[in-house]
C-alpha cells in the first residue's frame, strides 16, 4: 500500500476502524463546480474532455482542493471501453450517450475487439498518471468501470432507456449470444482497470447503473458471475468496491465474492445491509443524492 497523506478510505476498504467515516461524492467533479464548466467550455465536447489528459487532471483535483474530499476519482466514462471495443457512441447534451450503430446480430458481436481493446485506452492511463503525481500522496485515486451488464445495456439498446427492453430480449430470446457479449466486455474490463492499477489507481469501483433493470434471477444469471470474476482478477492488487444499483438483492452474493466493499444506494438500510453481508464487507454509500439539497 502506498502511503498517503490521508489514507483513511483505504483502511475502511480494508475493513479497519477508522477515526469517521471517509467521504467522496459520486459526480465530485462535474457541473456543480464553476471551474469545471470553465474547463468544459474550453473543451468543446464531453469526450474531447475525456481524451485529454491534463483536463482530466485538473477536473479530477478540483474536489479535492475545494471539498478536501478523503479521496478523488479519476474523471472519466464507462463508455470508453464499448468505445475502444468498437462500438461508438457519441454523448450529446441534454440527452446523454448515443450509440448510432448498436448491436443487433451475432456478426457484430463477434467482431468486437476483446484482447487488445485496452491498448487503445492509454488516454485514461496517461490522465491517472498525471493526476496520480500531481495528487503527490494527498489522498488515494479511485478508478472505475461500468459493469458488464451495464456496458452490454447501452451497447444493445443504443442509449439511455427507462426500460432497457432491447437489452433484455437478448437475455431471453439469445441468451447464449449475451452471455458470449458479457464475456468480451469483462475480458476487456480486466485488462483495462488492470492497466489503471499499474498507472496510480490505488481502488476499483464497478458501477452497476442499471442492475436494477433486472430481476433477482437474471442477475444471478447474466451480471453476478462478471462481476464476480472482474473481483478475482483485480482484489489481489487493489480493493475492489461493487456497486449495483437498485439491486439490492444482490447484497448477499456480493458478500460471497472477492470484492473488498459493497456500494449501498438509498434504498438499502445499513443496518439490514449489514446483516445481509454478515459484516464481510465494508460498507459505502447509502447517502440519498437529494440529501444535498438539505441545509
Amino acid at each position: 500500500m502506498n502511503s498517503y497523506n490521508n489514507s483513511l478510505i483505504l483502511e475502511a476498504a480494508a475493513g479497519k476502524l477508522t477515526q469517521r467515516p471517509p467521504v467522496w461524492l459520486m459526480r465530485q467533479a462535474g457541473r456543480v463546480l464553476p471551474e469545471y464548466r470553465e474547463v468544459r467550455k474550453l473543451a468543446k465536447s464531453f469526450k474531447n474532455m475525456v481524451k485529454n489528459p491534463e483536463m482530466v487532471t485538473e477536473v479530477t483535483l478540483q474536489p479535492v482542493d475545494i471539498f478536501g474530499v478523503d479521496a478523488a476519482i479519476i474523471f472519466s466514462d464507462i463508455l470508453v471501453v464499448p468505445e475502444a471495443m468498437g462500438c461508438d457512441y457519441e454523448m450529446e447534451e441534454n440527452t446523454g450517450p448515443i450509440f448510432r450503430k448498436p448491436i443487433e446480430s451475432i456478426e457484430q458481436v463477434h467482431l468486437l475487439e476483446s484482447s487488445i481493446a485496452h491498448q487503445r485506452l492509454d488516454y485514461v492511463y496517461d490522465a491517472i498518471k498525471m493526476t496520480t503525481k500531481a495528487l503527490n500522496g494527498r489522498v488515494p485515486l479511485i478508478g472505475f468501470a461500468g459493469a458488464p451488464w451495464t456496458i452490454f445495456a447501452y451497447m444493445i439498446e443504443g442509449g439511455g432507456s427507462k426500460t432497457f427492453s432491447k437489452a433484455k430480449k437478448w437475455l431471453y430470446t439469445k441468451p447464449e449470444v449475451s452471455h458470449l457479449l458479457l464475456d468480451k466486455i469483462t475480458q476487456t474490463t480486466i485488462l483495462y482497470l488492470k492497466e489503471q492499477v499499474k498507472a496510480g489507481a490505488a481502488l476499483i469501483q464497478i458501477f452497476d447503473s442499471w442492475a436494477g433493470m433486472l430481476s433477482p434471477f437474471q442477475y444471478e444469471e447474466f451480471a453476478l458471475p462478471y462481476m464476480s470474476k472482474i473481483c478475482d482478477a483485480l482484489s489481489p492488487d487493489v480493493p475492489v468496491t461493487l456497486f449495483a444499483k437498485g439491486a439490492f438483492y444482490a447484497r448477499k452474493s456480493f458478500a460471497q465474492t472477492q470484492c473488498s466493499v459493497i456500494g449501498l444506494d438509498w434504498t438499502m438500510p445499513i443496518e439490514e445491509s449489514i446483516l445481509i453481508t454478515e459484516s464481510r464487507k465494508t460498507l459505502q454509500g447509502n447517502l440519498d443524492p437529494c440529501a444535498l439539497y438539505g441545509d
